[in-house]
């Protein structure tokens, strides 16, 4: 008889596995391989018997939420985590959940970008592109359909645990094999995911964005929440400082002390790569503060401030040494997963990673009903950091931005795409991501008061109002010549741009200034990883 809190169990095998005898059990006939708990051997199914392909690696501590054992819900059909395959690429690791329901069938629940993907394996009728001609950017025709190539990405299985539809490629020997993993978005808000474990059969599964407080989770893990790493001391590589590290994605985190930038996506061990960063200004939204806003919810959520950015342009070749500098702070939610608050010259927004990929027509983009109109297309990456990100940050990297805002009606609107490219990896099919990001336009008095600012932080956000302006937002003749006296006395600063001057700048214009800021980019840059409007560039791909 099945029980009913174990979906699958109707059909469950049990086997002694051959190396320490202890029972493997597998809730779904259709199953092919499992890593037994005590041993981790990796086991295959041959008829009645259990077959050792070799030991799996330990798996690294991802500080997931989800563990073996948590069920849930989709759309009425009940599931339970059985097994789950940890890959390792350049950038970090990211971990796939084998989502078993209630009618045998199995699904893959991935982390996308800070959100969640549920996914399900599709036949492929057509022939699929070769392993090593699909890049970033390109379209595909997969069964028919059209798909944009959002990122290809060397890997290789670095362990597993529990039960698995199909073996894991390598998992269980010394040498781990490496083989490409292509992620594909279309326009219908989907992911789409070729496998080239095995480069002459690729498996494909197509997925979409789901909310984890909808999928009624329940036996989640109690603090997963939250990266803790007991028994480990964790110092700062840089100068030894103490690290805190809370969030469970954390791929690249600051330290408080020294400013540095310390790489922890390939685990925490006694060598963390890390680089050092000029200090430049502290964020107008401190660090940790809560503010309850509506960004893209259903209701309004109370989002923390985990992270802060600051950003700038690359001018092109003869468009001189003027740069443009914002700000972007990366906001978390424990269900809902990250979003990005933008403050840039033309005033607030926000924005979220997408899942599909807008329409595009020459300078013209179409999503969820609304058209958008190209504003900018330049090179940028992000000058200074603070707090903690769910990608690898890397110093100098660059990336290539478009920007675009909502036309008629939706002109509050606004879309951002980034292509990056990645390092690592011997698939060369070029490792990189393209992301798009959505959001809105919002009111500085909202943001102030969503985080508990004060009158003087208050005035200090607003970056749409103009000083000088006149009539029907002109400047009149006074307003004129109150602006060429600034603007005269900004190049002149510029032009001898010491440290004391770029401490005058700052006085006078503030410290989250444009005018700031770039006196301190002439003077001495330091960069790491980074983009625009969404600026969420991973280095990675997809699920990672």
């Amino acid at each position: 008889m099945a029980d009913q809190h174990n979906p699958g169990a109707y059909r469950a095998y049990r086997a002694a596995c051959p190396n320490c005898g202890a029972a493997v059990e597998f809730r779904s006939a259709a199953s092919a391989s499992a890593v037994c708990s005590f041993c981790r051997s990796t086991l295959v199914r041959e008829g009645d018997a259990l077959r050792r392909l070799g030991e799996s690696s330990e798996l690294f501590d991802d500080h997931s939420p989800l563990q073996l054992g948590a069920s849930g819900q989709v759309q009425g059909a009940a599931f339970t985590l059985v097994g789950r395959v940890q890959y390792a690429y350049a950038d970090g690791r990211w971990t796939e959940w084998h989502a078993l329901f209630d009618n045998e069938r199995s699904g893959w629940l991935s982390e996308d970008n800070g959100a969640y993907v549920l996914a399900f394996d599709r036949p492929l009728k057509d022939r699929v592109p070769q392993v090593g001609t699909l890049f970033p950017g390109q379209k595909a025709l997969i069964d028919g359909r059209a798909w944009d190539v959002a990122s290809v990405t060397t890997v290789h299985v670095h362990a597993a645990e529990g039960e698995l539809p199909r073996p894991p490629l390598a998992a269980g020997t010394a040498t781990k094999a490496e083989f490409v993993i292509a992620d594909l978005r279309n326009d219908q808000d989907e992911v789409g995911t070729l496998d080239y474990a095995d480069a002459a059969q690729p498996q494909w599964s197509i997925g979409r964005a789901v909310r984890l407080a909808e999928l009624k989770l329940t036996g989640l893990r109690e603090g997963g929440s939250e990266k803790k790493l007991a028994g480990r001391s964790l110092e700062c590589p840089s100068c030894g400082a103490s690290l805190e590290i809370r969030l469970d994605s954390t791929q690249s985190v600051t330290c408080g002390q020294c400013k540095a930038v310390v790489d922890v996506s390939q685990g925490v061990g006694t060598d963390l790569a890390h680089y050092q960063q000029n200090a430049v200004t502290e964020p107008q939204i401190p660090l940790g503060r809560v503010g309850t806003l509506k960004l893209g919810t259903p209701q309004p959520l109370a989002w923390q401030v985990v992270g802060y950015l600051e950003r700038c342009d690359l001018p092109a070749p003869g468009d001189g040494d003027e740069q443009t500098f914002w700000r972007e702070y990366l906001l978390f939610h424990p269900t809902e997963g990250f979003v990005f608050l933008v403050d840039a010259e033309d005033g607030w927004s926000w924005a979220r990673p997408l899942t599909g990929v807008p329409v595009v027509k020459g300078d013209s983009a179409t999503w969820a009903g609304a058209r958008f109109k190209q504003r900018w297309a330049y090179r940028a990456k992000t000058v200074y950091v603070i707090g903690e990100f769910y990608w690898r940050l890397r110093r100098d990297d660059a990336v290539q931005v478009t920007d675009y805002d909502g036309e008629g009606a939706n002109r509050h609107k606004r879309l951002g795409r980034e292509q990056t490219t990645s390092v690592g990896g011997t698939g060369g099919s070029g490792n990189g991501e393209v992301t798009w990001s959505a959001g809105e336009m919002l009111d500085a008095k909202v943001i102030a008061t969503a985080f508990g600012l004060d009158p003087q932080a208050t005035a200090a956000l607003k970056r749409d109002a103009a000083p000088v302006a006149g009539g029907k937002g002109g400047l009149g003749c006074a307003g004129v010549i109150i602006l060429l006296v600034l603007l005269l006395f900004i190049v002149l600063l510029l032009s001898r741009c010491s440290s004391d001057n770029c401490d005058q700048l700052r006085s006078t214009f503030g410290a989250a200034s444009a005018e700031y800021q770039q006196c301190l980019s002439s003077r001495s840059r330091s960069s790491s990883s980074g983009g625009s409007f969404g600026g969420f560039s991973s280095g990675g791909g997809g699920h990672k």
